[in-house]
């Protein structure tokens, strides 16, 4: 299992929910904090506890739909001069349930794949070269299990299109320490998942993290969460490496 302490972690909506859980966790086990938000003073609480536990942390702020906005906070970390080990790519979302989805505007699309696969893929892009030099990297994307729900067809086909790119990107990194892999976190009681989801947030760890800690050279699976609530750490990544196979079939 890798240790993750002193490495540094980039979370995209870490100010609450799964973001701000991911944050504690990692925090937890000594790693090091990028978290990023809308505004700075959203993740003021989490940098807080965060910082307590003895980890050293930074936060910026970018609104996740305009590129620039991206461009201008990835010129921001590497100004930091810390070399970003881990990327969650947490942040996503859901614009709209359409009841009558044959009226759906094109703006559902082309907003939810702007934040849900547009903006991550810009990420990896950004890391991933780095990450290739120094022999090591993890990348989390977060996708999602909803399917055969065209009332949400914009936030389920970025969601896909995500998937489809970690996986492409997966199969050029074998050999190279760098892992991009995919997570679910269920659908969790949180601001996007809504106050009648069946699950805690809490039931998505350790699974959500799992692909940060894995050391098994596979990238492109889909570790489910759901599959690893209620395990250790360290039992989670076992039954990840033993039971999750990467998609290349080589």
């Amino acid at each position: 299992m890798v240790d993750v302490k002193g490495r540094w972690a980039l979370i995209t909506g870490a100010s609450r929910g799964i973001g701000y859980l991911a944050a504690k966790f990692m925090a937890g086990e000594g790693c090091n904090l990028i978290l990023h938000s809308r505004k700075l003073e959203h993740t003021k609480k989490i940098m807080e506890e965060a910082t307590a536990m003895g980890v050293t942390v930074h936060a910026v702020e970018a609104e996740l739909s305009d590129p620039a906005e991206v461009e201008r906070m990835l010129a921001e970390i590497d100004a930091l001069s810390v070399d970003v080990d881990i990327v969650m790519n947490n942040a996503g979302l859901q614009v709209a349930y359409r009841n009558d989805y044959l009226k759906t505007p094109v703006s559902d699309f082309t907003e939810s794949f702007q934040v849900n696969c547009i903006t991550p893929t810009m990420i990896c892009y950004h890391f991933i070269p780095r990450m290739v030099e120094n022999g090591f990297g993890r990348i989390i994307n977060t996708t999602s299990g909803i399917r055969l729900e065209p009332q949400q067809a914009g936030y389920s086909a970025s969601k896909a299109a995500l998937d489809k790119i970690t996986i492409d990107l997966g199969s050029t990194l074998e050999g190279t320490n760098v892992l991009i892999n995919l997570t679910d976190p269920g659908w969790c009681r949180t601001d996007l998942g809504g106050p009648y989801a069946p699950n805690a947030p809490e039931s998505a760890f350790p699974g959500i993290v799992v692909g940060a800690f894995v050391e098994d050279g596979k990238s492109g699976r889909y570790l489910n969460a759901p599959y690893f609530t209620g395990m250790t750490l360290a039992d989670a990544v076992k039954k990840a490496e033993a039971e999750f196979d990467s998609p290349y079939g080589r």
